[in-house]
């Protein structure tokens, strides 16, 4: 039985993840319907086929939670920073591509409906992040922000999480780039411009597609793409340096759109742009076909092709050498038409390198120093 997609949630199911021993399955409870035995109990019933049932609408919940460290630290090769912050573990906007729902496994939930449904805040984030800078040693570099999952995320209205990070990095002069579909972002703008200022901050908007309809059905409780345009000109006119991430690039449903993005980008003050491939890692692959075969059944088959085809016959291939953005003749044309959109409109003219020599450690209780 075909799922049903749910209003306001990208997937369409729970499913159960990796880790799971056992894997549940919906089905109609119609076993016993048979039309030419005259249906249950030799009654005739009309002949038609089981209707799937109306899904139910599952509400948000946001737990707290005491971390025990909040910046991570990678050696990925084709990423250009080496730590970061997720002050937020889920994501309400609900992004049926989202290649960070996997990691809900680890806290024995569905990367599915429970990743965007049920999610947890470190509490504690902006004094983990005052311990770490100022651990006897520390050496500063780039901290990123919405590498997992969106720091503007509804939840942010309410719990200022990311604010208060952004306050400790203000207060030890580090630098931090943040990556969000939000324009919850606009809301923090004197303190970003502060930071700009000092050259301590970068900001990138991620838009996949200028198409609402197909944004609305993907990323279902995210700002809309104009409005995701109109909070780059916001960050530009405050002086914040802004690029945008065209992301993901869905050959066969949004690839089309490259070009369209990136002169939207550059005509709105974006500075640089970056894109991204279409990446299923684990259980994101099954949520994702479920997605498609649900909202665009005649373009599923053709949409994985594609994908195939540009991952080397296989739905993903985590190579850090091509992850980012395919193989293949497709992939080979993507760069292309992406570098010359970017010549036109001469986006990526200009490189940013933050300031990594004005940390300092604030005197504790306003006293200076020994040393």
């Amino acid at each position: 039985m075909q799922a049903v997609p749910i209003k306001g949630r990208g997937s369409l199911s729970n499913r159960g993840s990796r880790f799971h021993a056992l894997q549940r399955q919906a089905c109609p409870d119609d076993w016993a319907w048979s039309p030419s035995n005259g249906g249950f109990g030799g009654t005739q019933l009309p002949d038609f086929p089981p209707q799937p049932p109306e899904p139910s609408r599952p509400a948000t919940t946001v737990s707290t939670e005491r971390a025990r460290s909040i910046v991570s630290r990678n050696n990925s090769p084709d990423i250009p920073f080496d730590r970061s912050i997720n002050a937020y573990r889920g994501c309400e906007h609900g992004c049926i591509y989202c290649y960070a729902r996997p990691s809900h496994a680890y806290l024995d939930l569905s990367p599915g409906l429970d990743f965007e449904t049920r999610l947890f805040a470190k509490e504690n984030a902006a004094e983990l992040l005052r311990k770490e800078l100022t651990r006897p040693g520390y050496r500063p570099a780039l901290i990123a922000m919405g590498t997992n999952t969106d720091p503007y995320q509804p939840v942010e209205r309410r719990l200022r999480l990311t604010a208060s990070l952004l306050e400790v990095f203000d207060e030890f002069r580090h630098p931090v780039s943040i990556t969000t579909k939000s324009t919850l972002i606009t809301r923090d703008l004197p303190l970003l411009t502060r930071l700009a200022r000092r050259n301590l901050v970068r900001v990138f908007v991620s838009i996949g597609t200028l198409n609402r309809e197909l944004a609305r059905r993907m990323e279902p409780r995210a700002a809309t793409p104009a409005a995701r345009l109109e909070a780059v000109r916001a960050l530009r006119d405050a002086g914040v340096p802004v690029g945008v991430l065209i992301a993901p690039v869905i050959p066969g449903l949004s690839d089309h759109e490259l070009e369209r993005v990136a002169i939207a980008a550059a005509d709105a003050g974006a500075i640089d742009a970056q894109y991204i491939l279409l990446r299923l890692p684990r259980e994101v692959d099954g949520l994702f076909q479920e997605w498609l075969q649900a909202h665009y059944p005649m373009k599923a088959a053709h949409v994985m092709n594609l994908v195939r085809a540009m991952r080397g016959g296989k739905n993903y291939d985590s190579d850090f050498r091509q992850r980012m953005g395919g193989t293949g003749v497709h992939a080979d044309m993507l760069r292309q038409r992406f570098r010359r959109i970017c010549v036109r409109t001469g986006l990526n003219q200009r490189k940013i390198e933050l300031n990594h020599t004005a940390f300092q450690v604030p005197a504790a209780n306003g006293q200076l120093g020994l040393f």
